[in-house]
């Protein structure tokens, strides 16, 4: 991103008027001008861009992203910003109306040289609007997509417009550049040279020698490899190769090696001395002296060829191979076999499992006859046998398979065209369409009662009225999707919507490598808990899963009495640094409402996660998650006692079988054992997705073969534990004299606060939500614990305990203007009372279970009870540790540059 005196040199160097200069400043000053959102089918969500410091949106994961990598990646671009300011284009409608249209562009950029708007769109989607707004979408020179409304409006301030297709997208180069996005970011310094010296000589000595061979050679590391690829001290062209496939993605010294070796193999002789083979089979063609010549006839010594312009030629099939040899005689084999092959298997796929039972009968019976030999009396005789010989002599001569003439194609007999007339017909299909497939959801009987009406009143004679059941087989023939979209809508439609296959290369829906993509979703389990204090039933906990997509491992888990929250989203990511010091480069979110959280969102923009948000209703996106709940019910929790398969079949549960009567399981207990399963029985399991391996075998081996990528090492420390604390709406907050900041009615203190440079500022703040007594504070560089006013009767105490109470204390008040607001001494008198005491049991209960979790994550497991004999679960990765210690020890300092840098966001 340019600083504000680089930017006033390219505002000179371009000559830009006042005008231009004050849009682009309007431009660069301002937030994004709309936040993007799903709609029926697309992937949106936020990248964390490094070249202009902040998170930038993609309404689509297929079109805008990778735009986006392009403009990152591209030495051209100085900045650009999604998103810009609306503007109103004007332009003549398909009728010849004159409109005023309010566009957001999806990017402003600006290059080196230029600056303009830029609209990223399908193919198929401009195709659709090019039709619709020919005067606003069309092809211009090159084939390129143009807009001259929107480059009329462009024009004025010297700028440009353009229009962005899927076409111009190189996904092998897309891939390449998100494959090596954590190299891009990683220090370079880091690698020695003696590390560089071996891989360069190795590449030198053999030019165009593959990833996998590489690799093979002792000393040389994944992650080196990848990293000089990355900053280009050797080369791979990215536009081709991909790196994921390791054993056919070349590497050269530079790019001028790699265009001398294609030189020199382009400049072989393509035409060396002819020496063609040819089968001989009747049917193929030949060519001698430019004419075409027709194998019709093969001998024993002879062969006949045939032309249209000659007659019927003999020759010894010696001098026919002697012609070949010489090259006289030439001939194109793949050509007139791929010819023959394919007119012979046109036949087949058209022919029935009875047509080739006949025609296999009808060989073994000629067979014989064929062969020379005796003929069986169970051989047809007379007419038959000769039209079946005729047959395979013709298809013979034809095909060069004699076979091909025995298959009758008996299915594609006879009359098949329909029965009813036409008008009947369409007659029948509109009132399928209109009065069937509606959202009025009529049933088939009424609607085929007013299509009976309406033939008898248009004069249609009663004995060409479809029957009853031809009506059903006429709305059976139609899409099953298409029918109960229109009746029930698309919701209801989508269990039956074809599966997508993507046919042509792009970002793989799992990933690439370990790390690569995540998905974070929840889940009600099914069983009852009972509170290891008391004993009472508190019902069922919510499971947080974040997953790898690439080798399906389990990255973190995290149960809770919490339904699904901001908190779910932070201390699953605090998990997975916990156990595996990183996060994934891409994590990808439903639409819940707690997956737009500004906390979780900064996070991951900190740590530079792009995040993908799954269109609405479309569960199949979050398949790898979805299964994986149901694979922790039936390996798990269904082998539980107070499991709720029961509840399921209301009228068959009695009290002897209620869960919650039979539910001894505690909340820290299950996630004990529940994290012992996820990360050691499950992940050394062979997965039916994983070709027989293990997901923990297959993130092994991604690993040692994709590299470590240390560059995304994450120390867990109070930092990072500070960092996944949520903050408030503002994000600050203003110290006040004598009683410090002011955080949802409650005061909290620091001794810092004294200071006369900090007293009145404004300062970042973030609570724990686990402990409403204590809060935090940037102040002069640093986070520091402030203790609430009432800190004795908050302690303890959740965010969500202190919620119900105000709930409570409102209702017994009965005041129900918007503007109220409790002090926060009356709501502290009010916890303290017998009289809110019950109300808030429940709730006490539940969140001391949920400090039990806490301490067995940080393996605190003194205080858990009732069994002291469970062993500790180790959650850490120990392979990965031991590899990564000491880069860690560099990266201790990274998350206070973190916390520093948090203002930014």
């Amino acid at each position: 991103m340019m600083t504000l005196l680089e930017f006033n040199q390219w505002c000179v160097n371009q000559n830009l008027s006042d005008k231009a200069r004050q849009e682009i400043e309007k431009i660069r000053n301002t937030q994004p001008s709309r936040r993007v959102g799903n709609r029926y089918k697309n992937v949106c969500g936020r990248y964390p861009s490094r070249k202009m410091g902040v998170t930038i949106q993609f309404e689509s994961h297929k079109v805008e992203l990778p735009f986006i990598y392009q403009l990152e990646h591209s030495e051209d671009v100085l900045e650009y910003y999604d998103q810009p300011p609306p503007f109103k284009i004007k332009y003549a409608s398909a009728s010849g109306r004159n409109l005023g249209v309010v566009i957001t562009p999806d990017f402003f950029v600006i290059r080196s040289r230029s600056a303009g708007w830029v609209e990223c769109k399908t193919e198929r989607e401009l195709e659709k609007l090019a039709q619709k707004s020919p005067h606003r979408y069309q092809i211009g020179t090159s084939d390129n997509w143009q807009s001259p409304p929107g480059l009329d409006y462009a024009q004025q301030f010297g700028f440009d417009f353009q229009i962005w297709s899927n076409a111009k997208i190189n996904w092998t180069l897309q891939r390449n550049l998100e494959f090596l996005e954590d190299y891009y970011k990683s220090d370079s310094e880091f690698l020695s040279d003696d590390k560089y010296n071996i891989i360069a000589s190795l590449v030198e000595a053999n030019p165009g020698i593959t990833v996998a061979r590489l690799l093979d050679y002792k000393g040389v590391d994944a992650d080196d490899i990848y990293s000089l690829i990355a900053i280009e001290k050797i080369y791979v062209d990215l536009t081709a190769y991909l790196l994921v496939e390791a054993s056919k993605c070349q590497i050269f010294k530079s790019r001028v090696v790699e265009n001398a070796l294609k030189a020199i193999i382009n400049s072989e002789n393509s035409d060396p001395l002819i020496n063609y083979s040819v089968e001989l089979i009747p049917g193929t063609s030949v060519f001698y002296d430019g004419i075409c010549l027709n194998i019709i006839l093969v001998g024993q010594d002879y062969l006949l060829l045939s032309a249209k312009e000659f007659e019927t030629i003999e020759l010894k099939i010696s001098k026919f191979f002697s012609l070949v040899n010489s090259g006289k005689i030439k001939v194109n084999p793949i050509k007139n076999q791929s010819l023959i092959h394919e007119q012979a298997m046109e036949i087949l796929k058209q022919a029935s499992t009875e047509d080739l039972i006949n025609a296999n009968r009808r060989f073994n019976l000629l067979k014989p006859y064929l062969d020379g030999e005796s003929v069986k009396n169970n051989v047809p005789k007379g007419r038959t046998l000769r039209r079946w010989l005729q047959n395979y002599n013709q298809a013979l001569q034809k095909y060069g398979y004699g076979y091909i003439g025995l298959i009758s194609l008996n299915n594609r007999k006879g009359n098949h065209n329909r029965k009813l007339p036409q008008d009947v017909i369409e007659l029948l299909s509109k009132f399928i369409t209109e009065e069937y497939e509606n959202k009025k959801q009529k049933t088939k009987q009424s609607v085929y009662a007013s299509f009976v009406r309406s033939c008898s009143s248009s004069g249609i004679p009663e004995d060409q009225i479809p029957s009853y059941k031809t009506f059903i087989d006429e709305i059976k023939k139609r899409p099953k999707h298409t029918e109960v979209k229109k009746r029930s809508g698309h919701r209801a439609a989508y269990e039956m919507e074809a599966f997508y296959w993507e046919l042509e290369l792009s970002t793989p829906r799992h990933g690439d490598f370990p790390f690569h993509i995540a998905h974070i979703d929840h889940t009600e389990l099914d069983i009852e808990l009972r509170c290891s204090k008391t004993g009472k039933v508190l019902g069922r906990p919510w499971l947080t899963l974040l997953v790898d997509a690439f080798t399906r491992k389990i990255l973190a888990i995290y149960i809770s009495y919490d339904p699904p929250s901001y908190r779910s989203c932070m201390m699953v990511l605090r998990i997975c640094v916990q156990r595996h010091s990183r996060l994934p480069q891409i994590i990808i979110t439903d639409n819940g409402k707690e997956f737009y959280s500004t906390y979780f969102e900064t996070l991951l923009a900190i740590f530079e996660c792009t995040l993908k948000r799954r269109p609405p209703a479309k569960p199949r996106f979050s398949s790898v998650c979805e299964r994986l709940f149901g694979t922790t019910n039936t390996q798990f929790l269904y082998n539980l006692a107070g499991n709720t398969q029961i509840t399921k079949k209301v009228r068959l549960m009695t009290k002897s079988v209620n869960p919650k009567n039979l539910s001894v399981w505690t909340l820290g207990l299950l996630y004990m054992y529940i994290t012992e399963w996820a990360y050691d029985i499950y992940d050394t399991t062979e997965h039916p997705a994983l070709q027989g391996q293990s997901p923990r075998e297959v993130f092994l081996t991604g690993i040692n073969q994709f590299g470590s990528r240390n560059s995304r090492l994450i120390p867990y420390d109070d930092n990072f534990r500070i960092l996944t604390l949520p903050t408030t709406k503002k994000g600050k907050a203003l110290v006040q004299p004598g009683k410090g900041i002011k955080i949802d009615n409650k005061y909290y203190w620091n001794q810092t606060f004294r200071d006369p440079n900090v007293s009145r500022t404004q300062v970042n703040v973030r609570y724990d939500p686990f402990n409403a007594g204590v809060a935090y504070a940037y102040v002069q560089g640093i986070w520091v614990e402030c203790i609430s006013e009432y800190y004795p009767l908050f302690r303890g105490r959740s965010e969500k305990e202190i919620q119900l109470a105000t709930a409570e204390l409102k209702k017994q008040m009965q005041n129900h203007a918007s503007s109220y607001k409790i002090r926060c001494k009356q709501l502290a008198e009010f916890m303290a009372s017998t009289e809110a005491e019950e109300a808030l049991l429940t709730q006490r209960l539940k969140d001391l279970q949920n400090k039990e979790v806490f301490q067995i994550m940080d393996g605190d497991l003194s205080n858990i009870n009732p069994y002291s004999n469970l062993e500790d679960i180790e959650l850490s990765n120990q392979d990965i540790k031991q590899n990564n210690n000491s880069y860690i020890e560099h990266k201790e300092s990274i998350n206070q540059d973190k916390l520093q840098f948090f203002n930014k966001y």
